[in-house]
């Protein structure tokens, strides 16, 4: 399978093309290594994890190199992920001791009952292309430190960076089994692994689409699962907002890594007397912005991942035009000298647009800003809150009344106030509606990765069938 290089459309490399079998192997390695993995404890499981983190920052410039390479990720962003990266590696190290259960009194005497937090067993993860070193790492750390073991996907656009970790896990001594690496399609390969009968908990991070493939194949067996999936985010600036902030902001939300984020602004809604102003000053802000080379110090936006993400970002706006949309800046493929090669497309903004559109419904994932402006605060909530999305929104005033009604009102998992992502990784992120369930990240996403176990401890040396509260 040919890895692509989307800014020059070079062949990288070439990874494996893993059939649904080769998946079936990969999971009974990890059911094997499983046992002894789960026994191990979890200040040892950290030790791991630490050199895993140490060894990324160490080769860090490399694996910064190799993202850019098979995503288009500019070389300063590509620093930031790798960083974040190690990050999760170290993070989740630190929780090695947290892992907590209970004890609880009994209705009987000479009993009690433990919950204990233990692993699920094998997981399987499937994770897309927009972060595919931050992901691998984000999956790969909480369920290794929890005491699973692990079969990864990677993106079939950009397996390398997933592989890269994988060696680095493998050199610093993790044993064969528990982080297992299988590359190839979603429909052939990620199917086999959602819906294998070893797998005993999938995590995916993708598209709402894959999201419902992922749900489909895990009923077989019934097999418990958390998605993570597309975002809508909307964007909203309150007439007190500080501008230069909220400008800067916005602008930054939607063009990072080409705005092939979940969390980015997908949909900016302005009041209508700072509205003019802010345009203004965004619009400037775009036509700053440097597409290129993305190992260039000094580019701001690369390519796009791939030919069918670019084509979609196109018709996306050329349906926005057709409905009425004006396209203020942008609005069409790059050509000429430097774009000769690659799939490239200007950063956009569109005005003249209404919430029946498309393009303010569909998730866009990418260099796309559709802007419009309103009036009133109670109606701009229901308009973010009219989506299938729930993932992430913003908002940018001073006004802590409205802060507390929004905080009440808007419905989305996280709800970031006079500031943008990236998330913390000690904070939860979590999405409604088609957005996804369950979640990733902090204490909460390591528990996702821990099911209760309840047992009942008699040391009475009595038998206990005649004393029950609720007799036969």
């Amino acid at each position: 399978m040919q890895v692509v290089n989307p800014a020059t459309e070079d062949v990288i490399g070439e990874v494996p093309l893993a059939s649904p079998a080769e998946a079936e192997e990969a999971l009974a390695a990890a059911a094997v290594a499983f046992r002894d993995w789960a026994r191990t404890p979890p200040v040892e499981r950290a030790r791991h994890l630490q050199a895993v983190a140490r060894e990324i920052e160490a080769r860090s410039e490399d694996l910064a190199r190799l993202i850019t390479a098979e995503e288009g990720k500019p070389i300063t962003e590509a620093r930031g992920e790798v960083g974040g990266t190690a990050e999760f590696f170290s993070y989740y190290a630190g929780l090695a001791r947290t892992i907590q259960g209970e004890i609880l009194a009994s209705d009987l005497p000479g009993e009690e009952l433990w919950i204990r937090r233990v692993p699920h067993g094998v997981v399987a993860a499937i994770i897309p292309w927009n972060y595919p070193s931050a992901l691998t790492a984000r999956k790969v750390a909480p369920a290794i430190l929890a005491g699973n073991t692990i079969v990864l996907k990677p993106h079939e656009d950009t397996p390398l960076s997933a592989l890269a970790v994988g060696d680095i896990i493998t050199e610093v001594g993790v044993p064969p089994g528990v982080v297992n690496i299988v590359t190839g399609p979603g429909e052939t390969v990620g199917a086999a692994l959602a819906g294998s009968g070893q797998v005993d908990f999938v995590t995916m991070t993708g598209s709402v689409e894959a999201g419902r493939a992922v749900l489909q194949a895990a009923a077989e067996h019934i097999t418990p699962v958390s998605l993570e999936l597309g975002g809508k985010a909307p964007f909203i600036v309150m007439d007190d907002a500080d501008l230069d902030i909220a400008v800067t902001s916005a602008l930054t939300s939607r063009y990072m890594n080409n705005g092939q984020v979940c969390i980015c602004n997908e949909r900016t809604y302005v009041h209508s007397s700072v509205y003019p102003e802010f345009l203004e000053r965004y619009l400037e802000g775009v036509k700053a912005l440097r597409v290129g080379d993305p190992n260039d110090e000094s580019t701001d936006v690369g390519p796009k991942v791939n030919r069918q993400e670019l084509d979609k970002v196109a018709s996306l706006v050329n349906q926005a035009r057709a409905d009425g949309a004006s396209v203020l800046v942008g609005g069409d493929l790059l050509s000429g000298p430097g774009y000769e090669r690659g799939y490239w497309y200007a950063p956009t903004v569109l005005t003249g647009v209404d919430h029946s559109m498309d393009i303010m419904r569909t998730e866009i994932f990418g260099p796309v800003t559709p802007i419009m402006p309103f009036d009133d605060f109670a109606g701009v909530v229901d308009l973010a809150n009219d989506s299938t999305y729930g993932l992430s929104a913003y908002l940018f005033t001073n006004d802590f009344q409205r802060i507390m009604r929004a905080v009440d009102d808007v419905r989305f998992g996280e709800i970031y106030l006079n500031r943008i992502g990236p998330e913390a990784v000690h904070a939860f992120h979590i999405g409604y509606r088609q957005s996804g369930i369950g979640g990733d990240d902090g204490r909460h996403g390591l528990d996702l990765y821990l099911q209760p176990q309840t047992v009942y401890a008699n040391y009475s040396g009595r038998r206990m069938d005649h004393l029950m509260p609720y007799g036969r």
